[in-house]
């Protein structure tokens, strides 16, 4: 009997890092333990969690500034505490969104000429979260837009042109591990540590699907598939094996496809191309991307993109910036040690000229509507430009925010021995003082645990003899 293999454009799709020589090298990135990609890439610039000391920080770095960076570049660094998310503006390239372990989100507006210094004061600070932020995302068709997750269980939108808060989603039981925005935005996914994945009507803070993910108990990542109703996970089984499923969007009961990766340890990081309808697969912790095609409902597996240097996280070119005269169908900048990589992603074609087949109209970086149209209950698809006469980025523009500026704490430092030992006595008081509270918040569970337990017992005998516990009693008196 013959088989018939499906015949595909991207059968023979390769990996190729680029030479040493266009690396960026010499990077402090954060050792933080949160898990994170690391970095962000747009049209211009590369943004990177550093490595700083007291504080938080990030680095912007234009994307020609290859080889050797400066051991003390110059940073972002109005975070009180590590940086542990960034996020550029998905309709200015110099605007860019940072979240960090002290609660707050930033917006920055990123200059067109070098630093000369540090950069202490975002455009816009946004407080609202209790807990550390772990992840921004920019809307994908309305302006100014931001989702932000944090440890408070808690996901927030924000209105960044405004600086208000405009919708809190809750229902989370545990902390968020990742969101992704749907087509036009109308919908948000999230994976959960509570090994739930939940998919939100953002405006109504309304849960529309719910249903168990990957049930291991390590990391679980979420894309959207393009402009269909199917989602691609990433995470781990009960026996520790890397999987990735389709499930259908509008029906979370069980994944239509099921598929075990391999036995490594490092979270699988996703990546998904609307437009050739390839998922990408980076490990974190080794050096494999493994790529598939998207079809029926099912995934087609093409090849996969081997390194003997780990990655730690990962980042790809928005579509508009790639090089369609070389058949670029993607552009990872993988992050190594103290280096980013850029790993172009070719489909080889003999033919010259524009290959219209694998670059169809792509999103721009012109918005489909106003945040206020946005949070009125519209809805748009993204805006598509078509590749064929090249893509030219818009000049600068710079972000304003109308929220009122907070006034920034003045900070002292101590010029002599005795502002130091009363700097030193007041923080220790300080310090005391947060135990204290601690203690007796602990001290408060374990009463509250106690007469949980105590109700409990007196409950199930209670209902055991058919008789009414005291403070049922108490209640039925009153």
């Amino acid at each position: 009997m013959s088989r018939f293999i499906q015949a595909s454009k991207f059968r023979h799709v390769y990996g190729s890092t680029a030479k040493r020589d266009d690396c960026y090298d010499n990077l402090r990135i954060s050792m933080s333990a949160w898990d994170t990609n690391l970095v962000k890439v747009n049209p211009r610039f590369l943004s990177v969690n550093w490595n700083a000391g007291g504080g938080g920080a990030f680095a912007i770095i234009p994307l020609e500034a290859i080889g050797k960076m400066s051991p003390n570049p110059f940073l972002y660094c109005g975070h009180a505490a590590p940086v542990l998310d960034t996020d550029f503006a998905n309709f200015n390239d110099y605007v860019v969104a940072s979240a960090g372990e002290d609660g707050k989100v930033m917006v920055w507006n990123i200059p067109e000429e070098p630093l000369e210094d540090n950069v202490t004061t975002p455009a816009l600070t946004l407080s609202g979260h209790g807990r550390k932020v772990g992840q921004v995302l920019f809307h994908p068709t309305a302006d100014n837009v931001l989702a932000s997750s944090s440890a408070d269980l808690t996901v927030r939108l924000w209105d960044i042109e405004k600086g208000v808060e405009k919708q809190q989603l809750t229902g989370h039981m545990e902390i968020i591990q990742s969101m992704d925005w749907n087509w036009n935005g109308s919908l948000l996914v999230t994976t959960c540590k509570d090994k739930k994945i939940r998919v939100f009507d953002v405006r109504a803070n309304q849960v529309v699907q719910e249903g168990n993910g990957h049930q291991g108990i390590k990391g679980s990542r979420v894309v959207w598939l393009g402009n269909e109703d199917r989602l691609a996970t990433t995470g781990f089984s009960r026996t520790s094996d890397r999987q990735v499923c389709i499930w259908d969007a509008t029906n979370l009961s069980a994944p239509l496809k099921q598929e075990s990766i391999d036995f490594s340890s490092g979270v699988l990081m996703p990546y998904y191309d609307a437009d050739t309808r390839m998922l990408y697969l980076a490990g974190k912790g080794d050096g494999n991307i493994r790529y598939y095609e998207f079809a029926n409902d099912s995934l087609r597996y093409l090849a996969e993109y081997k390194s003997t240097d780990p990655q730690r996280g990962i980042a790809y070119m928005p579509k508009r910036s790639l090089n369609v005269s070389d058949c670029e169908v993607a552009r990872a900048y993988k992050v190594c040690r103290d280096s980013i990589e850029p790993v172009s992603f070719i489909a080889p074609r003999k033919a010259e000229g524009f290959q219209e087949d694998i670059f169809p109209p792509t999103r721009s970086d012109e918005p489909a509507m106003t945040a206020d149209e946005f949070f009125s209950g519209q809805n748009a698809d993204p805006k598509l430009i078509s590749l064929e006469s090249g893509f030219v980025a818009k000049t600068k523009k710079n972000f304003v925010s109308s929220a009122p500026q907070q006034e920034p704490e003045e900070v002292l430092n101590p010029t002599n021995e005795k502002e130091y030992q009363e700097a030193y006595h007041k923080l220790r008081q300080e310090n005391e003082n947060l135990k204290n509270q601690v203690s007796q918040r602990d001290i408060k569970i374990r009463q509250l645990e106690t007469q949980l337990s105590q109700y409990t017992s007196q409950r199930n005998s209670a209902q055991n003899s058919g008789t009414s516990t005291p403070l049922e009693a108490e209640i039925n008196g009153n």
